[in-house]
C-alpha cells in the first residue's frame, strides 16, 4: 500500500481516482494536482440566472454496461440521485435520430420497417447490410481502420455514411484513421467470437455487471437511453470534491506541474510552481503529451509514445432561440464529412433536456483536445504496459488519452487503475 498518491488533473479521470482510493479500507493520502483554477475538466456547465444550462463538453451519459452502472452507482453514492434527468427508451431523444446528408435531414431507421425497405440516405435496406455481415468470413488483422472494418462487415454504403458519421459525433475524427480494436472494442471482440459482429453483439460475452444500485436498475426497467444532471454536468465533479475533501483527499488548484524526477528511493519528486511534493505512487489523468513534457530523461521511451498520441479540438457553440419550434423532434442529427468536413453535428438539447431550457445567450468554447486511437493504439498502449513494468515506475495512466472519451471510460479506467494498485 503506498503511503502517498499523487493524482495528477482535477477532470472527471482524476477525480474518479480519488473517489476510489479514498473508499479504500485504509486510504493512502492523496493529494490531486490541478494546474487550472477549478475542477471538472470537460465537464464544465455555465448556468444563467433565468435557469439556462449551457454544456461545454459532455452533456449526456449512457448508463449501459459494467461501466455505466459503476458510474450510476457513484452518482448515488454522492446523493445526486435527485438530481438525474433520465431519457427513457420511449422518449423521441431516444427513439430519433437523424443524418444530414444531401442537404436534408433524414430520420435514422428504427425497427423493422426501417429495416427491410430503403430509408434515405441510404439506398438499399438495411436488412442486407446485415445479412452481409452474418455471411462475411472473420477478419484476420489484428486491427483495421473503423471505415475497412465496417466496409468489410456490413458496405461501403454504412462505412461512407454511418459509420463515418458516427466516429465523427464520438470522436471528432477521421475513420479512415480511426482504430477499430481501439474505438469499439465491443464490435471488434463480438467478430472475433462469433465470426458476426450482429450475432456476437446478440449472444454478449458474458461480461462482468458493475455496482449495482436503485438507479442503474431503475435505468434498465426504463431502458434509459442516457442521462444529465439537473444543473449540467458539472454538479457530478462538484459533488466528488464536496465528497473527497471531508475524507482528508487534498484538492489543490492553480498546480500546475513542472517536472518528474523517479529518486533512488523509489519515491516520486514532483516539482511544481510553488514548490515540490513527494509521492509514492503517481496516478495521471493528464493528457498524454502533457505528461510526455514533465518526465524525467531516463523515462524518453515512454515519453516518445505518449506525443505519438494525437489529438483534435472542436469548439462547441450553444444556441438558445426564443419562441422557435424545431422542425423535428430528436436526439440530434450527424454529419458525414462528405457533407461538410468541418461540422460535426447538432444535439437538439431541447428535446432531451428541456429542464435546462432559458433566455441565457449563446457561447463558443474550445473543448480540450480529444485524443484520436488511431491505427496501432493497442500496440502502443502495450508497449508502453511493458515499459512501466520493465522500469518499475509507480505510475498508473487513466483517462481519455488511453482507453476510451467518454464520461464512463474515464470513470472506469480510473477505477480499474486503482484497483490494481490496491491489489484489488
Amino acid at each position: 500500500m503506498p503511503r502517498t498518491v499523487a493524482v495528477l488533473g482535477g477532470g472527471i479521470s482524476g477525480l474518479a481516482a480519488c473517489y476510489h482510493l479514498a473508499r479504500a479500507p485504509r486510504p493512502p493520502k492523496v493529494v490531486l494536482l490541478e494546474a487550472s483554477g477549478r475542477l471538472g475538466g470537460w465537464l464544465q456547465s455555465t448556468r444563467t440566472e433565468d435557469g439556462a444550462v449551457f454544456e461545454h463538453g459532455p452533456r449526456g451519459v449512457r448508463p449501459g454496461g459494467a461501466a455505466g452502472t459503476d458510474t450510476l452507482h457513484m452518482v448515488s453514492e454522492l446523493g445526486l440521485e435527485s438530481e438525474v434527468l433520465p431519457v427513457p427508451g420511449d422518449h423521441p431523444a431516444s427513439r430519433h435520430r437523424f443524418l444530414y446528408a444531401a442537404g436534408a435531414l433524414h430520420k435514422l431507421p428504427s425497427g423493422l420497417g426501417g429495416l427491410l425497405r430503403p430509408v434515405p440516405p441510404f439506398s438499399r435496406a438495411l436488412l442486407w447490410s446485415g445479412l452481409r455481415d452474418l455471411l462475411a468470413p472473420a477478419g484476420k488483422e489484428p486491427d483495421e481502420s473503423v471505415h475497412a472494418f465496417a466496409r468489410r462487415r456490413f458496405g461501403r454504403e454504412v462505412a461512407d455514411i454511418a459509420v463515418d458519421s458516427l466516429c465523427r459525433g464520438v470522436f471528432a475524427g477521421d475513420c479512415r484513421e480511426l482504430s477499430v480494436r481501439s474505438c469499439f472494442p465491443a464490435l471488434f471482440h463480438a467478430e472475433r467470437r462469433r465470426r458476426s459482429v450482429l450475432l456476437g453483439l446478440v449472444l454478449g460475452a458474458g461480461q462482468e455487471r458493475g455496482a449495482e444500485s436503485g438507479l442503474s436498475r431503475r435505468a434498465r426497467a426504463e431502458r434509459w437511453s442516457q442521462w444529465s444532471l439537473r444543473h449540467g454536468m458539472e454538479s457530478l465533479p462538484e459533488a466528488l470534491a464536496a465528497f473527497l475533501r471531508p475524507r482528508g483527499v487534498e484538492l489543490r488548484c492553480h498546480a500546475p506541474l513542472r517536472s518528474l524526477r523517479h529518486r533512488h528511493d523509489g519515491r516520486w519528486q514532483l516539482t511544481l510552481a510553488d514548490g515540490t511534493v513527494t509521492a509514492d505512487h503517481i496516478i495521471s489523468a493528464l493528457p498524454a503529451a502533457a505528461l510526455a513534457e514533465a518526465l524525467p530523461a531516463e523515462a524518453e521511451p515512454l515519453a516518445q509514445e505518449l506525443r505519438r498520441i494525437p489529438t483534435v479540438a472542436v469548439a462547441v457553440v450553444n444556441l438558445q432561440y426564443e419562441g422557435v419550434t424545431l422542425p423535428v423532434t430528436g436526439f440530434g442529427h450527424l454529419v458525414p464529412s462528405s457533407e461538410d468536413d468541418s461540422l460535426l453535428g447538432i444535439v437538439y438539447d431541447s428535446v432531451a433536456f428541456p429542464q435546462h431550457d432559458g433566455a441565457g445567450p449563446a457561447s463558443v468554447r474550445l473543448t480540450a483536445c480529444i485524443p484520436q486511437y488511431t491505427l496501432g493504439h493497442w500496440q502502443r498502449m502495450e508497449r508502453i504496459g511493458h515499459f512501466l513494468a520493465e522500469q518499475r515506475l509507480p505510475l498508473s495512466l487513466v483517462g481519455a488519452s488511453y482507453a476510451g472519451v467518454s464520461v464512463n471510460d474515464c470513470i472506469a479506467s480510473a477505477k480499474a487503475a486503482v484497483g490494481r494498485l490496491l491489489g484489488g
